[in-house]
């Protein structure tokens, strides 16, 4: 989810200026910047990994090989508020970003009432250990909701044991409202178009079904209910869990039981790996407050004025990786390509192997070729080289792959063969990527891979969060009817409709 932001250039200095020790705190799965003490930072990457694994356990998921700059990035900032400035957005504790350019977290040290940061942040992490733990299967909405509101009341005792089960607090009253949205149509894959009140009871429902399932004794009717819908049996999925007319009756009697059933790991059943910390260089903290900004979102209002705040904090740093690295992505965004490219250079010089230096190296090189219509093959060819290097510095890191298969639309040139292997590549190692899954698909339509292609699509097709113009609903559709060419004009309509509508946008800005 990207969040836009509209805020003044004055964001969150006041905060810095007397800001205490900040570290950043890594184990596997995750990167926490926080300011406190080393015990307390080291203490929040602690829980976080524990979290993870605390998921493989449960879920019986192995821990397979991560590249280091595909973990979850974790900033915790003071307070509720700090989040709800940074964000734009006043109703939310916390936010998620799951991109394959790394995902990012955005958190509160405290909260209060009922805005709970935790349970959001491990309700998102749900979402993405999901769809990366099974990239291949296809969810119900009531389950790909409902397994993350399972997981996101897990908490810690005192003991540090994790208990999972506890019912979602802002979920209480969709829990039990089975009449808006009856199990018969909450087991389909497409339930059809909810209104606000129905989603809220589908989150609330499908955490029940879940509950249910996964610690009231019928985990065989939940795994044979996702593999028939996977297989397209629909009806016999709808029963899966016996008559569907009177699950409701039975989940209302399991919810009104004196207690529900709680699963509890304590901490010697989920190993924690080796947490490292990290105090920040003074560089480093000096241009966080820009480096938030920008790894949050901006749009194209608010890009100029985060460029103007990384230029400031960051020219008393010219030799600093860490600063130079936040300008080049800062003067990107407000697509100042001359003045990235010459950040990026002050970073390599600093850190030659800086991966994300020399992908914004190439990214500015690319959109200044793109600009100026360029297609000299030699020029294209030193372009993607800065993307082929960050690949050799980490082959197991999705986005220099993405970025060498978008050069060549850049450049007007047919990708090879190598890129679009690429390409799906970089969609193996970050399925959770909802963008990069629909050009995978589109990859693997053009292969007319119609199989591989569903895959790609399904997920996006039938989320929670799909617009109202779903258009990988559509392409699957057409794919069912006209095949493979049929799904790529459908895809070829979407995209000629977004190129007018930003040209439209565009007119209307310069009046």
């Amino acid at each position: 989810m990207r969040r836009h932001l509209l805020l003044a250039t004055s964001l969150l200095l006041p905060s810095f200026a007397q800001a205490a020790d900040w570290y950043e705190g890594s184990s596997k799965h995750f990167i926490v910047y926080s300011e406190g003490s080393p015990e307390q930072v080291t203490a929040a990457t602690e829980s976080l990994e524990r979290f993870d694994q605390a998921l493989r356990t449960i879920t019986g998921t192995p821990d397979k090989p991560l590249s280091p700059n595909l973990r979850v990035t974790v900033f915790l900032l003071d307070d509720v508020a700090a989040i709800q400035k940074l964000s734009g957005n006043h109703s939310i504790a916390g936010y998620y970003q799951a991109r394959a350019s790394g995902p990012m977290a955005f958190s509160p040290r405290k909260t209060s009432g009922t805005l709970d940061a935790r349970s959001i942040l491990q309700h998102e992490y749900g979402h993405s250990f999901m769809f990366s733990s099974w990239p291949s299967a296809v969810f119900a909405k009531w389950f790909v909701e409902g397994f993350a509101e399972f997981v996101g009341t897990a908490y810690y005792r005192n003991d540090g044991t994790m208990t999972f089960g506890a019912p979602p607090e802002t979920r209480k009253y969709g829990i039990n409202q089975a009449n808006q949205i009856p199990a018969s149509q909450m087991l389909m894959l497409n339930p059809g178009k909810l209104d606000g009140l129905q989603t809220h009871i589908l989150y609330g429902r499908g955490w029940l079904l879940t509950h249910y399932a996964l610690l009231g004794g019928h985990g065989k009717e939940l795994a044979d209910y996702i593999t028939l819908s996977n297989e397209g049996k629909t009806a016999e999925a709808g029963r899966a869990f016996g008559n569907p007319s009177d699950l409701d009756y039975r989940l209302n009697r399991y919810i009104s039981g004196k207690t529900l059933p709680l699963l509890r790991l304590s901490k010697e059943q989920v190993v924690v790996g080796k947490v490292t910390l990290r105090k920040l260089g003074v560089g480093e903290v000096a241009t966080l407050p820009a480096r938030m900004r920008s790894s949050s979102g901006v749009t194209t209002e608010t890009a100029p004025e985060v460029a103007e705040l990384a230029r400031r904090l960051a020219a008393p740093y010219p030799t600093d990786a860490a600063a130079q690295n936040e300008l080049a992505e800062a003067e990107f965004d407000a697509k100042n390509y001359a003045a990235a490219e010459a950040a990026a250079d002050r970073a390599l010089a600093a850190d030659p192997k800086s991966i994300h230096a020399l992908l914004y190296k190439g990214m500015a090189q690319m959109e200044a070729a793109k600009a100026a219509g360029d297609t000299n093959p030699e020029r294209w060819k030193a372009i993607r080289g800065f993307f082929l290097k960050a690949n050799k510095l980490d082959t197991d890191y999705p986005q220099p792959l993405v970025l060498f298969y978008e050069s060549f639309a850049a450049a007007k040139q047919a990708p090879t063969p190598n890129a679009k292997n690429g390409l799906l590549g970089a969609y193996v190692l970050a399925p959770f990527d909802t963008g990069l899954r629909v050009t995978a698909g589109k990859v693997l339509l053009e292969m007319n891979d119609a199989k591989a292609a569903r895959v790609a699509f399904e997920p996006v097709a039938y989320s929670p969060h799909a617009p109202a113009d779903n258009v990988a609903l559509k392409v699957l559709a057409a794919l069912d009817e006209k095949g493979t060419e049929g799904a790529l004009a459908v895809l070829a309509e979407a995209d000629a409709k977004a190129k007018k509508a930003a040209e439209d946008a565009e007119k209307k800005k310069k009046g």
